[in-house]
């Protein structure tokens, strides 16, 4: 599948403060936040979690009979396909992370595991009607919520494999990959169905969160301390984000370099997205400069498989 879900326990503590009337959501933490040597920007996508679910319920309440039964860009996967994954998810985020059922392969490759594991659920969930199937997100969806507000977001959880590979991650990052995957598979539903994107306050931070792969797409090219490369999403929800070559590996830049960059990428805002979760439909990027750097762009992955 081309977005994939893996459940790692993560940190908890702190409940969230409530805004006060009128009170604005500040989404992003400023850039350069830093775990270890690694350089992160910080993007907080929890209060927009229930904003995702409550456009989800409109999106699949409004759809017909024939936009049910529509394939969508997961091989194999028609748009109740994937509502009914979009349910296993938030099934088993509670189950795994508020009731730490244990989940997971055992000997098993995980990538193996995951895509059997995934397809068992859906083939399983097609029994369950489309009314029903928007009822139970709901309540499961409301229940994630709930245990997103005992979290701690600046506690160290596990790692997010295609950001930090086998080390730890801040849990704000695993909460932001986690809003990622459900707003990805809902844009996955408007395309079948040719509904409407997201607007800019939900796209902005997936891509920023996103960008944590950029780095590690890159580790296989090894080029003098000081390179930079630019990757650039055009359009609503867009932006910049930089890459620099530190002593023995790339890091994110919180803010453009000095220096000029030696590769220049860039895609639209859909062609970004569909590149991080591996949609084959992706459009080649556009690119100038170091062509080793830019086809090592292109293979970027923000997903497991």
């Amino acid at each position: 599948m081309l977005v994939q879900l893996l459940i790692l326990p993560v940190g908890f503590g702190r409940v969230l403060p409530a805004l006060a009337d009128g009170q604005e959501e500040d989404l992003h933490f400023p850039r350069g936040d830093r775990l270890g040597h690694m350089v992160l920007l910080r993007v907080d996508a929890g209060p927009l979690v229930p904003r995702l679910r409550s456009e989800l319920a409109a999106l699949l309440t409004s759809l017909t009979d024939g936009d049910w039964a529509q394939p969508t860009s997961c091989p194999g996967w028609s748009v109740h396909d994937v509502a009914a994954h979009l349910l296993g998810v938030e099934l088993g985020n509670v189950s795994v992370r508020r009731d730490r059922w244990r989940l997971g392969p055992r000997k098993e490759n995980l990538d193996t595991w995951l895509n059997r594991f995934n397809q068992q659920w859906v083939d399983a969930a097609r029994r369950i009607s489309p009314a029903l199937l928007i009822e139970l997100i709901n309540v499961a969806g409301l229940r994630f919520e709930e245990y997103l507000a005992t979290l701690d977001l600046d506690a160290t959880g596990g790692p997010v494999p295609w950001a930090t590979g086998s080390d730890p991650a801040p849990v704000w990052l695993d909460v932001a990959r986690e809003y990622m995957e459900r707003y990805v598979h809902q844009q996955q539903i408007r395309d079948a169905t040719r509904r409407p994107p997201l607007g800019a306050a939900f796209t902005g931070p997936v891509l920023e969160t996103a960008a944590h792969a950029l780095p590690r797409a890159l580790d296989q090219v090894t080029r003098p301390a000081g390179t930079v490369v630019t990757f650039t999403a055009e359009g609503e929800g867009g932006g910049a984000w930089h890459v620099i070559r530190a002593a023995a590996r790339w890091e994110l830049a919180p803010a453009p370099p000095a220096q000029p960059a030696a590769c220049r990428a860039r895609t639209t805002v859909d062609g970004a997205l569909k590149r991080y979760a591996r949609d084959p439909s992706a459009p080649p990027l556009a690119w100038q400069g170091d062509r080793e750097l830019a086809d090592a762009l292109a293979g970027v992955k923000a997903v497991l498989g």
